[in-house]
């Protein structure tokens, strides 16, 4: 993506030694010799931590004392916000997993929901660049689903997380074909979709961010009205999509086959019973 004007630019117009440390920086470092704008998405990403941080703080607030929490606030506010933002995420992961593991596996959930819709969130404001627009954020969201569901489907199915990939068993005449679709579901469990992943939301904000900053050039006024419009949709659009996928991939991950299935569901019908 081409150097813009952005919040970074004008802290290096307002601090040059900031522009000129970060150039300097040794590859030892950075791994790479890096610009200023190259630190760019970090630094927004940071920004949405902090700015995450600090909205779940203030909100969390406000529901300390139960007993006046209990009362829904009339109008919209931060407290409402949250709890429409995570019950949301949190159904629609119950309605496909169960009650049981929907909670256990919702804080990664939550949390990837939190990052990318404020990330999204930031690229709608003049001045800011989202971090999702930029392929090494999303690539990082996209690693850690990875081994999110390697890990819990290691921790729940033990080798069988792994076994299961070659498909049933046909006998040692059948045994190329095993190993056929085992490799074939390694690329596809382990590679495309955290690759798909990535691209998926990173071209999608990228694009999107692309046309505001032109719409934004053309008329400042009134035609950025309906692409900023667009934009929150598809701000909405790919955080539900992540997440839908992200539980998905947890689920499929998790899903105990043959006996254990049925003792998975057992447990989940007893637990929202």
């Amino acid at each position: 993506m081409p150097e813009h004007t952005s919040f970074l630019s004008y802290l290096i117009a307002m601090f040059p030694a900031l522009g000129q440390n970060v150039a300097n920086l040794p590859p030892s470092v950075t791994g790479k010799h890096m610009s200023a704008h190259s630190v760019e998405p970090l630094t927004a990403s940071l920004m949405v931590f902090f700015v995450i941080l600090a909205l779940a703080y203030v909100a969390r607030a406000k529901i300390v004392d139960h007993d006046t929490s209990v009362i829904p606030d009339e109008k919209l506010s931060l407290r409402t916000f949250w709890e429409v933002f995570i019950g949301f995420f949190y159904d629609m992961m119950k309605d496909m997993m169960g009650p049981t593991r929907a909670k256990r596996y919702f804080p990664i959930v939550g949390t990837l929901a939190c990052f990318i819709f404020f990330s999204n969130v930031l690229g709608l404001i003049p001045g800011f660049l989202p971090p999702t627009s930029t392929l090494s954020i999303t690539a990082a969201c996209g690693l850690v689903v990875v081994v999110t569901f390697t890990y819990y489907g290691l921790k729940e199915q033990g080798i069988g997380f792994i076994t299961h990939l070659a498909g049933p068993w046909m006998g040692p005449l059948f045994l190329p074909i095993n190993i056929l679709i085992f490799a074939i579901e390694v690329v596809s469990t382990f590679i495309i979709r955290p690759v798909s992943l990535s691209i998926r939301l990173f071209l999608n904000i990228l694009v999107d961010h692309i046309l505001l900053g032109i719409t934004l050039s053309i008329a400042v006024v009134l035609l950025p009205i309906p692409i900023m419009m667009l934009g929150t949709l598809v701000a909405l659009v790919q955080v539900l999509v992540f997440c839908l996928l992200t539980s998905i991939y947890i689920t499929l991950a998790t899903e105990h086959h043959g006996e254990g299935h049925g003792k998975g569901h057992e447990a989940d019908a007893a637990h929202a019973h």
